[in-house]
């Protein structure tokens, strides 16, 4: 997952709460009936750039819910992170140690943001721990593992959120509302792709097959299936992909760039895009009698939409606060979270079966 740091665009929620929260309809507005001492504590499972970068600071403007431990296997992090969020030393774990983490009240849920490989195992161990579950997109390595993951959350009576922020975003509820209300008539076209220029480490985790399960298609790409399904508010029956390779000395074991053309029951003609090696962000659709567009689609800093060439006039917010503290009042309500861990089973039935198409040649059904 690509860091950037918030921008002082994205923390407009702390002036407009009032104004996000109609935007966001319920899922914001039942924050404000919480009372802050009920906040439920989340524990930050990798301490890696998102949780740096992204997750850490959110959860300072989190209405629902804190930050209250860690988990990490880097002592130095752990000492920085407790000076810097007061984070007391009964609430820092490491992977050792995790499972103790089940004797802990003060931690309600655990929010898993390690390798997509150690996905599978924290989210069973944390669930096993009695914690309830956010895990971190994409959510497992395959379909099969998101299943087992499913399972052992059900087994255990936890309730488990898979990280789609865009879900609470307001530009993304917007054609969510536009596309699936049919607001311009049925949608006849999609076109949407994500990614970004690698030019990190080149024996970082996300280029290791082993550990990320692919490349751009698994990081990147899995965005772009999303803005398909839930511009559609349809599952898709068939994919047929292919791919590029540019740089193949670094994206060895790896994706680079990968084309793709979803088939939905519908007949509406859809492509998509993913990539570690070029720029890109957007999502664009056209229906019968308009058109409307995100760009940026997916990104941490704030969307831009328009809709038959106006913008929306939509403010931005902090993502990942919404997402959480929506998942906190999930928990509360003992209700299912509209980002659940059969969200990212469908996700991750698409990438498996865009796999399997790179790897015939041939459309392929998604099953």
């Amino acid at each position: 997952m690509k860091t950037k740091r918030l921008s002082r665009r994205d923390f407009i929620l702390n002036s407009t709460i009032g104004a996000s929260a109609l935007l966001l309809g319920p899922a914001l507005s039942a924050l404000a009936l919480t009372k802050p001492d009920k906040r439920l504590g989340i524990a930050l499972v990798g301490l890696g750039g998102y949780s740096s970068g992204q997750l850490a600071p959110a959860l300072q403007h989190t209405k629902n819910c804190y930050l209250a431990g860690i988990v990490t296997g880097t002592p130095a992090k752990a000492k920085s992170w407790a000076a810097k969020y007061s984070i007391p030393q009964k609430n820092i774990y490491n992977y050792q140690n995790f499972d103790n983490i089940a004797r802990n009240p003060d931690i309600d849920i655990i929010y898993v943001v390690l390798p997509v490989s150690m996905h599978k195992e924290y989210t069973i161990r944390a669930a096993r721990a009695g914690k309830h579950v956010i895990c971190e997109k994409p959510m497992a390595l395959n379909a099969a593992e998101c299943r087992e993951m499913i399972a052992a959350c059900k087994k255990a009576n936890r309730l488990l959120s898979i990280g789609y922020r865009l879900h609470f975003e307001p530009h993304t509820l917007e054609v969510m509302r536009l596309g699936q209300k049919q607001v311009f008539g049925k949608v006849t076209k999609i076109d949407t792709g994500n990614g970004f220029t690698y030019n990190g480490d080149p024996n970082a985790w996300r280029l290791k097959k082993a550990m990320a399960g692919g490349g751009g298609l698994m990081d990147m790409g899995i965005y772009a299936i999303q803005g398909a399904r839930y511009t559609l508010g349809q599952e898709p029956i068939a994919v047929k992909a292919t791919q590029q390779k540019t740089r193949p000395q670094l994206f060895k074991e790896v994706d680079e760039t990968v084309f793709w053309e979803l088939k939905f029951a519908g007949g509406q003609k859809v492509t998509g895009k993913s990539s570690y090696n070029n720029d890109w962000s957007y999502l664009q659709v056209e229906a019968e009698k308009g058109n409307f567009e995100l760009q940026p689609a997916y990104g941490y800093n704030g969307l831009n939409g328009k809709v038959n060439g106006k913008p929306m006039h939509i403010p931005n917010i902090i993502q990942q606060a919404a997402q959480m503290d929506d998942f906190a009042t999930c928990v509360q309500l003992k209700k299912q979270s509209r980002v659940s861990g059969e969200e990212g089973l469908m996700d991750m039935k698409v990438v498996d079966a865009i796999y399997r198409s790179l790897d015939s040649g041939q459309w392929v059904n998604i099953v």
